[in-house]
């Protein structure tokens, strides 16, 4: 380890995972750096960013500074403390030149793709709803651009029916596993250093609210992946009977339907059929408005769900 000197740098639960992971493997984590507290919730409550709660819990100093381009304070506290290393995981903004250059072993970044595939700020999500089979993280050297900097190594999985939250909580420990055995390389200078072929990449935006809603005209295998991707948030929903269904987990099947897509074709315990342009969708759990998910059977208990309403 030589007493690597390490600022780190990241934002969500996703974050989370490496930052405890370098704590626990005892690297000298020096700084945190995260986004500043945000407001939540109805009451619209001051939030810490779970990293910044994570580094007070480790007795690691935190910084939030409100941009960092331009920020001279901010620059020279990190110039000031020498990092060997700066390590960037879901951090949220893109970083300066100014910033990338201070470290002598570069600034490293977790990304939630197999790069060069999807850059941007919503990898996990878009390689679920472009149908993809396997998914992972890189670890790549910073650069300018958006996440275009050369790859160090990558670690995959096979994406299956997981929905987002589910691979991103298995993409977080995946992606903390290969920076601790990836680190030693990188502090040794023995780490490869792969450029990326730009003309494979895609851009993943960020996920919209207004995604959510389900075009039942595509396949039930499109509007598979669709809702998983955006499952748990902000969700896949439907109109039915002028209240929005919140539709949390489907299945899709080959069974040819003559009704119109969007048609509820039968109700059951198993679940509510419904048709699509190309085979049936089978939907398992679903939130109704000022209710919590629930199992199709355990909403019909006390609720009605009627056959041959179309779901817009």
């Amino acid at each position: 380890m030589d007493n690597l000197r390490i600022v780190f740098m990241g934002t969500p639960d996703f974050a989370v995972v490496p930052f405890n992971a370098l704590v626990k493997a005892g690297y000298d984590v020096c700084l945190a750096v995260t986004q500043p507290d945000s407001r939540k919730g109805r009451g619209k409550k001051l939030v810490p960013a779970p990293v910044k709660t994570a580094a007070e819990a480790a007795g690691v100093p935190a910084a939030q500074p409100e941009k960092i381009k331009g920020n001279d304070e901010f620059l020279n506290k990190i110039r000031e403390i020498a990092p060997d290393i700066i390590i960037v995981a879901a951090y949220g903004r893109i970083l300066p030149s100014a910033l990338l250059e201070i470290p002598r072993l570069g600034c490293v970044n977790i990304h939630a793709s197999l790069l060069p595939r999807f850059r941007g700020a919503a990898p996990i999500q878009r390689s679920i709803m472009e149908g993809d089979q396997k998914t992972g993280v890189t670890l790549m050297y910073m650069a300018e651009g958006l996440d275009t900097g050369d790859m160090i190594a990558c670690a995959s999985t096979e994406i299956g029916h997981k929905n987002a939250g589910e691979l991103f909580d298995e993409l977080a420990e995946l992606g903390a596993d290969l920076l601790i055995k990836t680190l030693p390389s990188i502090a040794d200078g023995t780490a490869e250093r792969i450029p990326q072929d730009d003309s494979l990449s895609c851009y993943a935006p960020m996920i919209e609210k207004s995604e959510g809603r389900i075009d039942f005209s595509k396949s039930a295998a499109y509007i598979d992946c669709h809702i998983r991707g955006m499952s748990p948030s902000p969700g896949a929903f439907a109109e039915y009977d002028g209240m929005r269904m919140k539709i949390r987990e489907a299945f899709p099947s080959d069974e040819n339907a003559e009704a119109a897509p969007g048609t509820i074709i039968d109700v059951s315990d198993r679940g509510l059929k419904v048709s699509c342009g190309n085979g049936v969708l089978l939907i398992t759990q679903i939130q109704m408005p000022g209710k919590r998910q629930m199992s199709i059977s355990e909403y019909l208990r006390g609720n009605k769900i009627e056959k041959g309403i179309v779901l817009r």
